[in-house]
C-alpha cells in the first residue's frame, strides 16, 4: 500500500518507506510551466541561477542554494526566465509499507525520535521554502548516485540518506520558524509603536511598510496572522478607542474629536463610531455626564 502526503496520519502507525519515482538534474532556461499536481511529493533545490515557483496561493521566488518541498497533490508550476537559466535537481517520492521495499529505520521510527521533525511534520505545510547550509545539497546529490545504482547495498544506503534528509528537513523548518518568529515580533512591535504614535495623521498600509521596510502584502500577511484583524482594522479600533477617552476625559468640542483621532470627515467618524459602540459621539458623552 502506498500513501502520498508527507503530513498523513498512516505514517507514524505503521511501518512506511520512501520510495523515489523520478529523480534528475536539469537546465532550464525560458521555461513556462503549466499548473499541475502529482501523487508524489517533490523537493526542488536550485544549484545556480533564479527561478519562480508559482503555487495557487502564492509565488515564490528561488535562488542559489534554496529548495522547496511541496506536499502531495499541490498545484503548481515553475516559470524560469531565458535572461536567468537556472540548473535544479528534482526528487519526487512517496511512501510505501512493501516490505520488499524497506530497510530500517522506516519513517515512523524517524519520526519518534527527532523532536524537530515530529513538531515540523505536526504543522502539515502544503509547502516549506528553506536556504540550505549545503549539508541538504550534499545528502540529495549523494541519494541520487546512490539511485543510479539500485544495488541491495545501495537500497540500505537510500533509506539512511533519506533519514538524515528528513532530520535536517525537520531542523532547519523549526529553527527557521524560530528565527521569523522572534523577527516577525520586532516588526508587529514596530508597527504597534508606529500607529500608536501617528493614529492622529492620515495612515495608509504602504507609509507602514515604508516604515519597517516591509512589503505590503507581507506586512498585512503577518499583521493579520498575528493580531487577528487587519491593520486598518486595528488603527480604526485604536482612533474609536482614542475618542471615546478624549470625549470621556476631556472638553474638547465633539466636532473637533474627529480630527484629533485623524479622521477627517467628521460625518465618517460619527458612522464609524455608532457602528463600534452602538453610540453616536453625542450620545457617548451625553451618557457619561447623566
Amino acid at each position: 500500500m502506498n500513501t502520498y502526503s508527507l503530513y498523513s496520519s498512516e505514517l507514524l502507525h505503521d511501518k512506511y518507506y520512501p520510495k523515489v519515482i523520478k529523480y534528475y538534474f536539469k537546465q532550464w532556461k525560458g521555461f513556462d510551466m503549466p499548473f499541475h499536481s502529482h501523487d508524489e511529493i517533490e523537493i526542488m533545490y536550485v544549484i545556480e541561477g533564479k527561478c519562480v515557483v508559482e503555487t495557487a496561493t502564492e509565488t515564490v521566488t528561488m535562488k542559489k542554494g534554496d529548495l522547496i518541498l511541496l506536499d502531495s497533490k499541490i498545484e503548481h508550476r515553475l516559470v524560469v526566465a531565458k535572461e536567468n537559466p537556472c540548473r535544479m535537481l528534482n526528487l519526487e517520492f512517496l511512501f510505501t509499507n512493501k516490505d520488499n521495499e524497506g530497510f530500517s529505520p522506516s519513517f515512523n521510527e524517524i519520526v519518534r525520535t527527532n523532536g524537530m521533525l515530529s513538531q515540523f511534520l505536526s504543522k502539515a505545510y502544503p509547502y516549506i521554502l528553506l536556504k540550505d547550509s549545503s549539508d541538504i545539497y550534499h545528502i540529495l546529490k549523494s541519494l541520487v548516485l546512490e539511485l543510479d545504482e539500485r544495488s541491495l547495498e545501495n537500497k540500505v544506503m537510500i533509506q539512511l540518506l533519506f533519514s538524515q534528509l528528513f532530520i535536517k528537513i525537520g531542523r532547519l523548518t523549526v529553527e527557521y520558524e524560530n528565527q521569523n518568529s522572534y523577527q516577525i515580533n520586532l516588526y508587529i512591535k514596530q508597527i504597534l509603536s508606529y500607529l500608536h504614535q501617528n493614529y492622529d495623521c492620515e495612515i495608509q498600509v504602504k507609509d507602514i511598510a515604508n516604515v519597517v521596510n516591509l512589503h505590503p502584502v507581507y506586512l498585512h500577511r503577518i499583521f493579520k496572522a498575528e493580531m487577528g484583524n487587519t491593520v486598518m482594522e486595528y488603527l480604526t479600533s485604536l482612533r474609536i478607542k482614542k475618542a471615546k477617552m478624549l470625549l470621556a476625559h476631556t472638553e474638547i468640542p465633539i466636532t473637533e474629536i474627529s480630527e484629533y483621532v485623524g479622521i477627517n470627515s467628521r460625518q465618517y467618524f460619527s458612522t464609524l463610531f455608532k457602528k463600534h459602540t452602538g453610540k453616536t459621539p453625542v450620545d457617548y458623552r451625553n451618557t457619561l455626564t447623566k
